[in-house]
């Protein structure tokens, strides 16, 4: 096993699990279990906090998937575990109305006592304002450096650095390559994408990342709602089962490469793409097509049947052999990381 003395620095100089982001979010395991649209159940997001990982759940799921009023979701979640959880708010201004409801999401999540959130899409300058007056921290999502300053100049404290392995909108860049663009920024750095196994955290953290944000591994659980079939799927896909389809958003998602998706097929037709060009027709066409994956994505993966195989899934598959309690993955996970820590390998020639 190679040396955790990794180019950026930070992971090895620390004690034992020790990083910049276990410090922001108060936990003692660098591992996000990452906001899923609609896998984050407040049972999978507790058991993750609960073991010393972050947990992070997600308005819309925890609200139109689970049918929870939002504070009662936060609620439930903190009735599972009294360690620390966070938010992941979706700020792209897609309309006034989700705009406005933001707001009052974050408003309840501060009020609850939600002091780490993870943004996505848009500019977070008015989340980080908000989060400060309480003293809270903010991730921003980024996938490559242009993104990476705009969220620096917007004053986060943290990246997630998503990369082409993700699952969901996944980045052009390669787990080593994203850290050599925003790794010189002066901010810790989550390497989110490609982590299925104890191996692939210990390597993450190599590179100099402060932490890793898993999905796919966290869906393959048995605390996460998702249909066996889904689960299943992911404990039998290999990584070259991953393939980008435009058909659920308008841009490329990572999904499992099933007869259905096969059937449908990966690109979007040519009024579609037109119109996601057009200045003034693509803002309606990004929420059609927001609209159509919310349904789709609530039938599809929370279905104990599978009779519909349309199943979002990172590259990290190549990793997930079986499906375990999400307590045994942070466990396992964080021994790894110790026993790497703990026992350099011996360099003499």
């Amino acid at each position: 096993m190679a040396s955790l003395a990794g180019p950026h620095g930070g992971w090895p100089e620390l004690t034992a699990l020790e990083t910049r982001l276990t410090d922001d979010a108060g936990v003692t395991v660098p591992l996000i279990c990452g906001p899923m649209y609609p896998c984050s159940n407040p049972e999978l997001v507790a058991a993750v906090s609960e073991a010393g990982g972050l947990g992070v759940f997600q308005p819309v799921t925890l609200t139109y998937v689970f049918g929870y009023d939002f504070r009662e979701g936060i609620r439930r979640v903190r009735s599972l575990t009294d360690r620390p959880v966070g938010m992941n708010a979706l700020i792209e201004a897609s309309s006034k109305t989700y705009e406005k409801r933001m707001s009052e999401w974050m408003d309840i999540a501060l009020e609850e006592g939600v002091r780490f959130f993870i943004t996505s899409l848009g500019k977070p300058k008015w989340i980080v304002d908000r989060v400060a007056q309480v003293g809270g921290v903010v991730y921003h999502d980024v996938t490559e450096r242009k993104w990476a300053l705009k969220a620096v100049d917007s004053g986060v404290h943290g990246l997630i650095a998503v990369n082409r392995r993700a699952g969901g909108h996944a980045g052009p860049l390669g787990m080593d390559q994203l850290m050599a663009e925003v790794g010189d920024l002066g901010l810790p750095v989550v390497c989110a994408g490609g982590v299925g196994s104890e191996a692939d955290f210990v390597e993450a953290l190599n590179l100099g990342y402060a932490g890793v944000q898993m999905g796919t591994r966290f869906i393959a659980t048995h605390e996460c709602l998702a249909g066996e079939p889904y689960k299943k799927a992911i404990v039998d896909a290999r990584e070259e089962d991953i393939v980008l389809t435009e058909r659920l958003t308008g841009v490329p998602v990572a999904v499992i490469n099933t007869p259905y998706v096969r059937r449908l097929g990966l690109r979007t037709g040519p009024i579609g793409r037109r119109l996601l060009r057009g200045r003034k027709t693509k803002h309606l066409m990004r929420g059609f097509y927001a609209l159509k994956s919310a349904w789709t994505l609530k039938r599809t993966a929370l279905d104990a049947q599978g009779s519909t195989e349309y199943w979002q899934a990172g590259r990290s598959v190549a990793g997930i052999h079986e499906i375990l309690h999400a307590d045994h993955i942070v466990r396992d996970f964080a021994a790894a990381a110790r026993a790497a820590r703990l026992h350099p390998p011996d360099t003499t020639p």
